[in-house]
């Protein structure tokens, strides 16, 4: 029991970063208008941030640092300010998002307005942060966000023809309504979601508030090789579901509540129960995420005190940029403005920015005046080089699709 509560951290990291209110949406989105022919992207996705958390990982445990904190001291503080200034944009519009996903969560069993929840969200998420030991935080939303395997039961509950499914899913098609430019637009929105920033600042950070050292790299390879495959799971199991439910019925997706639909049909009040606490803890994890990176990569830039190891006197700053996050962040969800379309464009977004946030690690990890003899090995480059291009040609090709297909429309 010790050493699976050992890897919560992985669990939290993958499941807000896989399974937050856009990839809960995207993914039901996906499958209900494309069923199965982009679950290939999620693998890829997943094979990405496997490589690239563990090296985030790596470096936290070796240097006592995380990413971010050496991007300037090692790449200089012109693509450090890029990289800072894209990352926290980005970063907003998502904290925006899991804010109004944690509201939505709520509204559903209380039937209030979301709107009207918005500012009880920022404070809970607020107080969490200000309060709760970063343990506890991993042990309760990351536990807690397992509900989420109600989708895996919901798909079990229907009894699908298998090998039709593995035949749809190895032989991917654009269906017929639908264009190779959209098919790429969600291909790279999939791809953005299994690879999003926030991913790796958070993580890394959170080894070094575990206070991670070189003994430590077997827990950092068991959270990245079982968190994140989890949250990879997850997301294709609410494609599946979509893809059996929403599909034949010709129902899209455009809103949280409808991303409940399947387990509704397929396993009742008690299944909608779980999955609503699943989507709770998922969004309020992320939440937590997003918030506290936007006060870590600021904090690091600069070299303030951070973190929640330190006394929150002694990282004033840190705490107050992640205050006037969650403030400025209802504050926009306030507006009125879609935290579906907004928490879509931040992961279309971010997978622009990628190199950005990708390429510096694969630098800082094979030097070994931070990483000793724990550089990248000959394998672990290869993928990662590999993974970089992918990255650089979607960052290329993001925004033309993106006015192309209008944002997928």
């Amino acid at each position: 029991m010790k050493k699976f509560i050992a890897i919560t951290l992985g669990i939290l990291t993958a499941i807000g970063g896989f399974v937050d209110i856009g990839d809960l949406v995207a993914n039901a989105e996906t499958g209900a208008r494309f069923k199965l022919s982009l679950a290939w992207v999620v693998l890829v996705g997943v094979l990405g941030i496997i490589v690239y958390a563990e090296m985030a990982g790596r470096v936290a445990a070796m240097s006592k640092r995380p990413v971010f904190d050496l991007v300037r001291e090692r790449l200089g503080p012109g693509f450090g300010f890029a990289n800072l200034a894209a990352s926290f944009f980005i970063n907003f519009l998502t904290l925006t998002a899991e804010i109004a996903g944690v509201a939505i969560a709520i509204s559903l069993v209380s039937s209030v307005n979301y709107l009207l929840l918005l500012p009880v969200t920022g404070f809970l998420v607020w107080l969490v942060i200000w309060r709760m030991p970063f343990e506890w935080m991993e042990r309760i939303f990351g536990l807690m966000g397992l509900a989420l395997l109600v989708f895996a039961v919901t798909v079990w509950k229907i009894g699908p023809d298998w090998n039709h499914i593995f035949h749809q899913a190895l032989h991917p098609a654009v269906p017929s309504k639908e264009t190779p430019f959209t098919y790429a637009y969600f291909g790279i929105a999939l791809f953005g979601a299994a690879m999003t920033p926030y991913e790796v600042f958070f993580f890394s950070s959170g080894g070094v508030e575990e206070k991670w050292t070189k003994s430590d790299l077997n827990l950092n390879r068991a959270n990245v090789f079982v968190g994140f495959p989890l949250g990879a799971f997850l997301s294709l199991a609410i494609m599946l579901g979509a893809t059996l439910v929403l599909a034949p019925r010709h129902i899209s997706v455009d809103s949280l509540s409808q991303v409940a639909l399947p387990t509704a049909f397929e396993v009742g009040k008690v299944g909608l129960a779980v999955l609503i606490l699943g989507i709770f803890a998922a969004t309020f994890g992320a939440a937590l995420e997003t918030a506290m990176s936007a006060g870590y990569i600021v904090a690091q830039f600069f070299g303030w005190t951070w973190g929640k190891f330190t006394k929150a006197r002694h990282a004033a700053r840190f705490h107050l940029v992640v205050l006037m996050s969650i403030v400025a962040g209802v504050l926009f969800g306030l507006s009125g403005v879609d935290p579906i379309k907004v928490t879509e464009y931040s992961i279309v977004l971010s997978a622009a920015a990628l190199p950005l946030t990708y390429f510096p690690i694969l630098v800082i990890a094979n030097d070994r005046d931070y990483m000793g003899d724990e550089v990248n090995g000959p394998i672990v480059n290869g993928l990662a080089t590999i993974y970089l291009i992918i990255i650089l040609l979607i960052a290329v090709a993001t925004i033309p699709l993106m006015i192309i297909t209008k944002a997928g429309a």
